[in-house]
């Protein structure tokens, strides 16, 4: 869990928060103040609790030893070899490997996978995820007029 903390910079521009909030730490994590011990503890409390719970299932799961799951769920990043090597995974394999286990497990020749994308989405792959360029006019002014709110403001558009 990551918080900020921008008090000491809001004071330096002369800007101050105030919460309404309907109990003592409704604004727990504000980036507007820090935290005080209570509230660290609160969050730290979770984090032991969450990471409890993964390492019980990693134990359980993958029937490693506690103490080789506490040193390797730290926090980092794994290569594929490198979670095989710690038997994190049971192999490595792509989408067709997917697929072709899929299709033996449920007894069938061909198995085929249906993608479903809204039309101005681009989609070379599963994974690929790209916002199509706006066609209209309209749209790009309705979308700055709701960053933009209501009132009056010096505002800058730049239309390639």
């Amino acid at each position: 869990m990551l918080t900020v903390n921008a008090e000491g910079l809001l004071q330096k521009l002369g800007v101050s928060a105030a919460a309404i909030k309907s109990g003592e730490r409704k604004d727990m994590g504000s980036p507007f103040r820090a935290l005080t011990p209570e509230e660290h503890q609160i969050f730290q409390s979770v984090i032991d609790g969450l990471q409890s719970q993964f390492l019980a299932r990693l134990v359980e799961s993958r029937k490693i030893p506690m103490d080789t799951a506490k040193r390797i769920a730290d926090g980092r990043v794994y290569t594929a070899q490198q979670a095989l090597d710690l038997k994190l995974i049971d192999r490595i394999g792509y989408m067709d490997d997917a697929l072709e286990l899929t299709r033996k497990a449920i007894g069938v020749d061909q198995v085929k996978v249906v993608v479903y994308q809204r039309p101005s989405e681009y989609r070379a792959t599963y994974y690929a995820r790209s916002e199509g360029p706006s066609g209209s006019l309209d749209a790009t002014v309705s979308r700055l007029a709701s960053v933009m709110g209501s009132g009056p403001g010096f505002f800058y558009l730049w239309w390639p």
